[in-house]
């Protein structure tokens, strides 16, 4: 629906849900009252590990921004540490950017020099419960969506490759890729391009895994 609406092309949402597979589980009310209120002072961050051609384990680091759903910052490693991750998320927030609240895990990653590093930036944690990446939704489903887009078809040779996919990957999600939790838009908003803008035209993405679909004049 989100890329027939960015078409100037109207279709019933009546219509698309006809067609849609939904999950039956619905969100917790808790976590959709703490995301309301603080929408816009939350940034939950998370690893994950990604295998190379050559069977050594990466580890990516993503910060997210709840609000319109961007990455504001990504890296790769082979050994992570708690300097490390400080210093990832001092690049993530320069000068007074930092966010009031950061959404982690327990992970004994985030040891006495992470700690250290953001209480001096200002930041508050907040901790999730053992055992619940529920609690942490957003940034798990983005890690889910990227190897389901991405990472799941394509093998790594090193750090540097899987950096420039994981990044330009990014790309596409940010400028492309329609979020129904954003109504459809994408997290650096689409113009809408209406019929009379002119024919629309197939764009391929990351060598044609994904496309995006655009109106370009004849």
């Amino acid at each position: 629906m989100g890329e027939l609406a960015k078409l100037g092309i109207k279709a019933a949402k009546s219509t698309v849900d006809k067609y849609r597979v939904r999950s039956r589980k619905t969100p917790s009310p808790t976590w959709k009252a703490f995301l309301k209120k603080h929408i816009n002072d939350v940034v939950p961050i998370d690893f994950f590990i990604v295998p190379t051609i050559r069977s050594k384990l990466l580890v990516v680091l993503v910060v997210l921004a709840h609000s319109r759903r961007k990455v504001l910052h990504f890296n790769v490693t082979e050994k992570p540490t708690a300097q490390w991750t400080a210093q990832q998320i001092a690049e993530a927030f320069p000068w007074d950017s930092a966010p009031k609240y950061l959404l982690r895990d327990r992970d004994a990653i985030y040891g006495g020099a992470f700690q250290k590093r953001v209480s001096g930036m200002g930041i508050k944690q907040v901790v999730s419960a053992p055992r619940s990446p529920w609690q942490n939704p957003f940034v798990e489903r983005l890690i889910g969506t990227l190897r389901r887009d991405c990472l799941d078809h394509v093998i790594a040779l090193n750090e540097h490759h899987l950096r420039r996919v994981v990044a330009r990957y990014l790309d596409y999600y940010h400028e492309w890729r329609t979020h129904l939790s954003l109504s459809m838009d994408a997290p650096n908003r689409r113009t809408v391009h209406p019929p009379d803008w002119g024919r629309v035209v197939e764009v391929a993405e990351l060598g044609g895994l994904h496309h995006h679909y655009e109106r370009l004049a004849a």
